[in-house]
């Protein structure tokens, strides 16, 4: 049996979700249906409203509704630090740890060649741009991920980076906290010892 139309196209807009499967794009689509119908409204305005009124950061690259964003027009936080991330949703991760308080350059995504992904399809030249006309930056810290792809990325932008005399330094790997030693991959572990700290 086939669905009719209205929801067959739902479930469709489902499906282009990342990580939604057919049964879950199904399940979403029923339970719209069975929302009120002022809740699909304000949904619905919503997804439009975050489409139509969000941006990027023409400085760091962040999502925001005002260029520059909050965080770079803010004048308090320390212009002499830039955390490098792969993604928007870095940002907010780090920002609710509520201790760092320089700035950010998001590249919306890291090197990868099995992807077709080189320096030219993510943020780094502006990265580079802004170092060079910013005299402030006196520490670039490198957030990518713990990854294969995340550490090529990094490694390529420190080598960038180095001509500039400007610190570049990578946040600590290692043991998780809560997380057991006989579990831990052998990477998670020389990390751990390389970045271990004297108390």
């Amino acid at each position: 049996m086939q669905y009719p139309e209205p929801i067959a196209k739902l479930i469709d807009s489902y499906l282009k979700l990342p990580g939604i499967g057919e049964k879950t794009a199904t399940r979403l689509a029923f339970f719209t249906i069975d929302m009120e119908e002022s809740d699909v409204v304000t949904f619905s305005k919503a997804l439009v409203s975050a489409k139509k009124d969000l941006s990027y950061c023409s400085i760091c690259g962040n999502i925001t509704e005002n260029d520059p964003c909050v965080i770079c027009a803010d004048k308090t936080r320390d212009q002499s630090q830039v955390i490098v991330v792969e993604q928007v949703k870095d940002v907010m991760a780090l920002e609710k740890m509520q201790e760092y308080r320089g700035l950010y350059h998001v590249l919306h995504g890291v090197l990868s060649p099995i992807e077709g992904k080189g320096p030219e399809d993510i943020n780094i030249t502006s990265l580079l741009r802004r170092l060079q006309q910013n005299s402030q930056i006196k520490e670039v810290i490198l957030a990518t991920n713990a990854t294969p792809e995340g550490e090529a990325t990094a490694m390529y932008i420190s080598k960038l980076i180095k001509p500039a005399n400007i610190m570049t330094t990578r946040l600590a790997h290692g043991l998780a906290v809560g997380s057991d030693i006989e579990y831990a991959d052998e990477m998670t572990l020389y990390n751990a010892v390389k970045n271990r700290q004297e108390i």
